[in-house]
């Protein structure tokens, strides 16, 4: 058997667009993902506003659609594919993150996975007896579940961050098929996350055609994430084939042991879906960088009250009084508190500044005038100068603010459901 190879690369912005390409050839992205089948790629979202670090980044996103372009792959067996979760808007998200943008531009299909045109197919259905073989997900969902039918026989490229979560440690190319393979409930999942992360693993590896990573660390992510975060810039990209392998290769460059500090890592590991073990890794590339340690701080040592009260409903003294109600048609409670907590308090009074000292950056300032730069061959010689207003004031985020706590509250699967039930009536 062949070792597990991650490719590391370092960037900038004049060399990004070739640096991806280079990246994703050294990681052997052509044997993997076959140019005679559909290709979703997986756009992470963690905030559906601008983060550092939060959410895939238009230059990586524009680094790999050029990237398989330039290879041979068509356009149209290409599609940008998102998810949603009861807290984050992905419509927004993909606007406020200039992902919408690159999608557009290349004239690529855009997918979002829980509109009424995407078709949900049974978990048995779609991978058989491999059920059987779950480590959590029967138990949390005794009647089984659905998933995306366009997934089998699909490729899929992931498009995560490098940064930390406040659930999993650090979240990378494993965490990002969370929410495109479970659907609105997801948050059930919660108290055995790392067993999840393995299972889902096991659906991937069963239903498509080619798994593949490209993980962005232009600006990375240390404290309670994946979104309360303290970025910095870090000029580094990874990719492989091997999704256990890259969150290994991603958890020791942030300064953990991923053996030992990242359970569903182990796990994989341990079940042979990948390679946890960095011994056992062949990096290619850049390959000094892997040698650095960012001696993160990590997600549980400055968590904020949101993160606190989390880890106490899910595995401490709260997990007994309040956790049942996330299952019933009470669970509105906890994404209106999510909401009101991360977008009304946390993003206007820390945030906003965080993003404004982060746009100063030369990744920041490409990110600020995306619309207006223009590229070469090989990535953006020019990324323009700060000006104008670099982030909205705080009117206009807490309008924002109120518009997404209305569309949380509307959208919420279990109001949905009581809808449903209510029009069938008598």
């Amino acid at each position: 058997m062949s070792r597990s190879t991650v490719a590391i690369v370092r960037t900038r912005p004049e060399s990004v667009l070739e640096d991806y390409h280079r990246l994703m050839n050294l990681a052997g992205y052509q044997s993997v993902i076959a140019n005679d089948a559909e290709t979703a790629l997986k756009v992470n979202i963690s905030w559906h506003f601008f983060y550092p670090a939060a959410s895939t980044t238009p230059w990586q996103l524009e680094g790999v659609i050029r990237t398989m372009k330039r290879d041979g792959y068509e356009p149209k067996r290409i599609h940008a594919c998102h998810n949603r979760t009861v807290v984050i808007d992905a419509r927004l998200g993909e606007r406020e993150n200039k992902q919408i943008n690159v999608v557009s531009a290349h004239g690529l299909a855009n997918v979002h996975l829980y509109e009424d045109d995407v078709e949900w197919i049974h978990i048995r259905e779609a991978v058989g007896d491999l059920v059987d073989r779950f480590l959590c997900l029967n138990q949390v969902y005794p009647q089984g579940f659905s998933i995306p039918k366009r997934f089998i026989g699909e490729n899929i490229i992931h498009l995560p961050t490098i940064k930390t979560h406040v659930f999993t440690t650090m979240t990378g190319a494993m965490k990002n098929a969370f929410g495109g393979l479970l659907n609105e409930h997801r948050h059930w999942t919660h108290p055995v996350i790392h067993e999840t992360l393995v299972d889902l693993l096991m659906i991937q590896q069963r239903i498509h055609r080619g798994v593949f990573a490209v993980m962005d660390g232009t600006f990375v992510g240390d404290g309670p994430g994946p979104r309360c975060m303290v970025p910095f810039v870090k000029n580094v990209l990874l990719a492989s084939a091997d999704q256990v392998a890259i969150d290994a290769m991603a958890a020791k460059l942030m300064g953990f042991d991923p053996l030992r500090d990242v359970k569903f890592i182990r796990m994989a590991h341990e079940l042979g879906l990948g390679c946890g073990d960095l011994g056992e890794i062949e990096v290619v590339g850049d390959v000094e960088v892997a040698s650095d340690n960012w001696r993160f701080v990590g997600p549980f040592k400055r968590m904020t009250f949101a993160a606190n009260m989390q880890h106490a409903i899910y595995w401490g003294r709260l997990k007994k009084s309040v956790e049942w109600s996330l299952k019933t048609w009470l669970a509105p409670w906890a994404y209106i508190a999510s909401v009101l907590y991360h977008d009304w308090f946390w993003y206007p009074i820390f945030g906003r500044a965080r993003v404004r000292a982060a746009l100063h950056s030369p990744w920041g300032r490409l990110f600020h005038n995306w619309e207006h730069v223009r590229p070469s061959e090989t990535g953006f010689p020019e990324v323009g100068e700060v000006r104008g207003t670099l982030v909205r004031s705080l009117g206009r985020v807490m309008l924002l603010a109120w518009r997404i706590l209305v569309t949380c509250i509307k959208e919420a699967p279990e109001v949905a459901l009581r809808k449903r039930r209510l029009s069938t009536r008598p």
